[in-house]
């Protein structure tokens, strides 16, 4: 296969993907963070890899794009970005505790934590999921529809169906943007 061959292959594949994301699963999942602005709670993300980066750009387009200069601002914390205390649990606890442990020192009822894993079973992901579910978050998953358990324990799962990295993490990217750009460009 050729370079343009491939190209176009990539991108056929990935718009078939797009299509059968939910548009109403994300927008349930705007509407929580629009009650979490309101109510002056916080929003929290996490993810491992690229994941990570991920839910650290969503960060930037929340507290930043969609909080610069309005009078209401989105009060979020990408839980993946703080490499000395993820590093220090990392190190002296276990890597699956990473985010639970952060969570323990911040979150509340009624809180909204957004996990993302491309697996679905990053076990970091899923004790912070599930400890946010046990103390009243609103917990939202980013994951493949293929398979995986962070499907099964969120209480809102934003699926892609595909088990193809690539595509996942591109889709991941859409569904993110769609909830920064719904306050950036739609006014929610």
């Amino acid at each position: 296969m050729q370079a343009p061959e491939y190209a176009a292959d990539y991108l056929h594949k990935l718009a078939d993907v797009v299509s059968k994301v939910d548009p109403a699963a994300i927008g349930t999942a705007v509407e929580w963070i629009r009650e979490a602005r309101r109510g002056q709670r916080m929003v929290y993300s996490c993810g491992n890899g690229g994941s990570a980066l991920i839910a650290s750009q969503m960060v930037v387009d929340i507290v930043k794009g969609a909080s610069y200069g309005r009078p209401e601002r989105i009060k979020m914390i990408g839980l993946s970005d703080n490499m000395g205390t993820l590093t220090a649990y990392a190190n002296d606890v276990s890597y699956e505790v990473v985010f639970v442990e952060q969570l323990k020192n911040f979150a509340s009822r009624d809180d909204v934590l957004i996990g993302i894993s491309g697996s679905g079973n990053s076990q970091n992901v899923l004790r912070a999921v599930e400890y946010a579910n046990s103390i009243g978050c609103k917990t939202i998953g980013i994951t493949t529809a293929t398979g995986g358990r962070l499907k099964e324990v969120a209480q809102l799962p934003l699926l892609v169906p595909s088990d193809h990295m690539g595509r996942l993490e591109d889709c991941f990217f859409a569904i993110t943007h769609i909830l920064c750009y719904a306050f950036i460009e739609a006014g929610m």
